[in-house]
């Protein structure tokens, strides 16, 4: 089974974590944190500043490693890197996603989280 490398941002502001939801590919509709693949030559964290430029088009500042998920999906086995970041830039334009929320630790559980994610959510705000 092959192994996919990716990071993804935990973004928090004012209490808020910020998720998006998939707008293409197998696992669209699933909402999930902002990220993407590792590009050949980059570190981890200058592929999450990298991807949310293209993604969100916003700037981020990376911070702390919350944990590393690996989760076999049915055609894959994903690592996937997660850091809490914090956004530079006040606006964020969706160019990949089909909606994005900012969600209060209340609020995690009411969006339907890709299975890889799911793990993390009761984390965020320990």
């Amino acid at each position: 089974m092959k192994t996919v490398e990716v990071v993804a941002a935990i973004i928090i502001k004012d209490g808020r974590v910020f998720a998006t939801q998939r707008g293409y590919g197998e696992f669209k509709d699933g909402w999930e944190f902002p990220g993407g693949k590792i590009e050949p030559g980059e570190s981890r964290k200058e592929a999450l500043v990298r991807e949310i430029k293209e993604e969100l088009d916003a700037d981020i500042r990376v911070g702390s490693l919350l944990e590393t998920v690996e989760y076999d999906y049915p055609a894959f086995h994903l690592t996937m890197h997660c850091f809490f970041c914090e956004l530079i830039s006040e606006d964020i334009v969706l160019k990949e996603h089909e909606d994005a929320r900012w969600l209060s630790e209340e609020e995690l559980g009411t969006v339907d989280w890709l299975p890889a994610d799911v793990g993390l959510i009761d984390k965020i705000f320990a």
